[in-house]
């Protein structure tokens, strides 16, 4: 009986060999990375995770491209759909990336106006010649402080004022004065006079002069004054009986500077 021969280990010349296992991991990481890169490509502020993913999608995507071409993985179309994706999400965060940069730039440039807008109001000063007084100095009864955005402020000289029986804020013995201070709005926008303060100082020693309340008087400044209108509020204050003078501070707002008038009584 003839007997046939087992073929050796190795095989020789020209015998098949079985192909090796495919290799598909970087189709597959391609596909992932691209997905995910995609996701954060449209994200603000991620944008740069979406352009690190989206160009790691692509070179291993092209890679395993070249290995489906050579045999070597079985996965092209994994590969090509990372490929496009990892373009894809550059493409998209380079994009996002640029619309926030923009959308910042033009926050800072709001907050900047806003802050610019809130800054104090500084106030320049005429009498009734028109003449700018000395930046810093209290004016005088009947000068007016112009403000930047228009505002003016006039403070009259004082007057006597016996305050009535139930006033409030007199104290028996010192004397009591009346201004009238005037907001002219002369700008274009309306102006909130509910935040207008009043204070005043009598004296050398410049103790504060209590504000009196007795009828209509200490009511203060209220509502809205539109463009080209005014409005005019009494105040009356208590000074000492030996005051020569009435130092009054008006202050149009949180956002002004206060204005001085030195008064004599």
């Amino acid at each position: 009986m003839s007997q046939y021969a087992q073929p050796q280990p190795g095989g020789t010349p020209g015998q098949f060999t079985a192909p090796g296992p495919a290799r598909n991991g970087l189709g597959t990481a391609a596909l992932v990375l691209g997905i995910i890169g995609v996701l954060f490509g449209v994200i603000p502020f991620l944008f740069w995770i979406g352009t690190v993913l989206g160009l790691l999608a692509l070179v291993l995507g092209l890679v395993g491209r070249g290995r489906a071409k050579r045999g070597e993985a079985t996965n092209k179309g994994a590969a090509t759909a990372g490929t496009v994706l990892g373009l894809v999400a550059l493409i998209a965060s380079v994009v996002v990336g640029i619309a926030t940069v923009m959308a910042v730039d033009e926050a800072v440039d709001e907050i900047n106006k806003a802050v610019e807008n809130t800054a104090p109001k500084d106030a320049s000063a005429g009498g009734a010649d028109g003449e700018g007084e000395e930046k810093g100095k209290a004016l005088a009864a009947d000068e007016t402080s112009v403000y930047d955005d228009d505002v003016q402020v006039t403070v009259s000289a004082p007057t006597s004022y016996s305050p009535g029986e139930y006033a409030i804020g007199h104290t028996e013995g010192n004397k009591a004065y009346r201004v009238e201070i005037t907001i002219e709005n002369a700008g274009k926008e309306k102006y909130d006079a509910n935040l207008v303060s009043v204070d005043a100082r009598a004296g050398e020693d410049g103790v504060t002069a209590e504000q009196v309340f007795d009828g209509d008087t200490g009511a203060g400044f209220e509502g809205t004054i539109l463009p080209g209108k005014k409005a005019t509020v009494t105040f009356v204050f208590d000074a000492p009986a030996d005051a020569k003078n009435l130092t009054v501070e008006v202050s149009p707002g949180f956002d002004y500077d206060a204005s001085h008038w030195e008064l004599t009584v």
